[in-house]
């Protein structure tokens, strides 16, 4: 079996009012406030058709986590058994892609308002996508 290498480029970054890991919620629905997706001008054609009220899912690299973990207790709960993280939402893993579901409260120049987002400020941000509706919405 081989490796293989890929790059990804970020299209832009969170600026949130949460500083560090350790004032993040681990999850969006647990109290995590509003922030700005600001995107790079070389991506910002791609925001074209993104409205308030959407609801969409960003794609973040959560920058500030442990690449060499497979397994954690959940949650950082020692009463948990160790849990391969494939399994688990942890931050912690080989490629620490984040995957936020938000809705837009404000769009402007290059700019999403999004909520709620646990992301903490100067997160990259990776990809932005929809989320699908029904099929007969598509």
């Amino acid at each position: 079996m081989s490796t293989s290498e890929h790059t990804l480029r970020a299209i832009g970054h969170v600026r949130s009012s949460l500083s560090a890991c350790a004032d993040a919620p681990r999850q969006g629905d647990e109290g995590a406030p509003h922030a700005w997706l600001v995107v790079h001008e070389s991506a910002q054609s791609g925001l074209k058709g993104i409205a308030a009220g959407d609801e969409i899912l960003v794609l973040t690299w959560l920058h500030q986590a442990r690449r060499d973990l497979l397994e954690v207790q959940p949650r950082d709960d020692p009463s948990r058994p160790l849990t391969g993280v494939f399994a688990t939402r942890s931050a912690d893993r080989p490629n620490p892609i984040g995957l936020h579901r938000v809705r837009v409260l404000a769009v402007r120049a290059g700019e999403l308002e999004v909520a709620p987002l646990e992301a903490i400020d100067g997160t990259p941000i990776v990809d932005i996508k929809p989320v699908l509706r029904d099929a007969g919405e598509r």
